[in-house]
């Protein structure tokens, strides 16, 4: 028989195995419990995505292949039968479709991922094309760089004036243009012809159609393949058309710039010209006067010359020779004043006897008007003095 202390050890030992063996199924049930809650919010998720897919009328699990159908209806007639149970409970999804909403997911997944992997195609394409054009157009620039370097800047300068001509800087931007317009017009045309195949092959296939020949899937994906193809290419065409215009008219605006510049120092030109003239004149004008100068300057040397020889020669006269020709110059002076004065004493008197006369005269013809009888002519005629006297003569 054993001891009461052994009997005590022994029961605490079964209890605390009893407790960890209870702690371990506990934690694998926990476990269990988490996985499963996983397993179901994956479940869920996948579920609900379907859903978003359906159409809201086959919400009713209609899309669903219902083949348990009495199971379903046992769980309707629980529900009316137990109180408090849950709706969730008993619509649950069988496995069958479970597995039919998962092979559906996996499938639109796949499509899903081949759509993006067409997309990332068509991307990778364009950018492919992008830095393909990014390319062509850096060429394209560092040979314009180039070309515009040689022909423009080194080519068209003038050696006399060490200037650019505006003549060769407009031939070549015109030639630009007239070649980037061909570039266009062969371009358009490309692409009216590429239309044409398009619309040839369209009719073709309609013709196919109308004649119902049998065409496998890959032949149609071919086609589909030829179509996405002439359709890139026709917008690439159109793409590089617009670039050709945008350019074009860059390239006419570039030239309309320089047209105006060729302009602006053509009127300088025109204006340096007008003033270089004006300074040819200046200068005749300089010139003629200069020689008029120096003539004139000679004359004037030889008039100081002869001046001088005569200042040289010059003897000056006695002084009782100054003083009588001093006393003949007033004399002369008295006697010009003396005549002067005569002169308004005649003129005053000629005055007076011109009045006098024109009074006379008038009496006379008031006179001639009031006699009776014989009439007599009468002339005027005029003194020696210049004074006018009266005649009559009788008939």
């Amino acid at each position: 028989m054993a001891a009461p202390g052994e009997d005590t050890a022994q029961a605490s030992a079964d209890s605390l195995d009893l407790e960890s063996r209870g702690n371990d199924k506990m934690q694998h049930l926990f476990e269990d419990t988490q996985a499963s809650i996983e397993m179901l919010e994956k479940e869920n998720r996948i579920f609900e995505q379907f859903l978003k897919r359906l159409d809201p009328k086959d919400f009713q699990l209609k899309a669903i292949p219902t083949t348990h159908s009495s199971q379903l209806d046992m769980q309707r007639k629980r529900v009316r039968i137990k109180e408090g149970a849950s709706s969730k409970s008993l619509l649950r999804l069988s496995m069958d479709q479970k597995c039919n909403i998962a092979t559906r997911e996996l499938d639109e997944l796949r499509e899903k991922l081949q759509r993006d992997q067409e997309e990332a195609q068509i991307n990778y394409d364009n950018l492919r094309a992008v830095v393909q054009e990014a390319d062509q157009r850096l060429a394209e620039l560092k040979k314009t760089t180039y070309e515009f370097d040689r022909d423009v800047l080194r080519g068209s300068v003038n050696p006399r004036t060490k200037r650019i001509m505006g003549e060769k800087v407009v031939k070549y931007f015109e030639d630009r243009v007239k070649s980037r317009d061909s570039l266009a017009e062969k371009l358009r045309s490309k692409n009216s012809s590429l239309k044409v195949k398009r619309r040839k092959l369209q009719i073709q296939l309609k013709q196919k159609d109308d004649a119902g020949e049998v065409r496998n899937e890959v032949d149609f994906k071919q086609l589909q393949i030829e179509n996405q193809q002439l359709n890139e290419r026709c917008e690439e065409k159109n793409h590089e058309l617009l670039r050709l215009k945008v350019r074009a008219a860059k390239a006419l605006q570039i030239l309309n710039t320089y047209k105006k510049k060729l302009q602006a120092l053509s009127v300088e030109s025109r204006a340096a010209e007008q003033e270089i003239e004006q300074r040819r004149e200046l200068l005749a004008r300089v010139d003629a006067e200069t020689t008029t100068v120096t003539e004139e300057k000679e004359k004037a040397e030889a008039i100081n010359t002869t001046s001088r020889q005569k200042l040289e020669d010059y003897k000056v006269p006695d002084v009782m020779e100054y003083v009588e020709e001093r006393v003949s110059l007033y004399e002369l002076t008295k006697a010009v004043r003396t005549w002067e004065r005569k002169v308004e004493i005649s003129e005053m008197a000629l005055r007076t006897y011109r009045q006098t006369w024109k009074r006379l005269c008038t009496q006379h013809q008031q006179q001639s008007h009031h006699r009776t009888g014989l009439r007599a002519p009468h002339t005027l005629t005029t003194s020696p003095i210049g004074l006018p006297h009266h005649t009559t003569t009788l008939y």
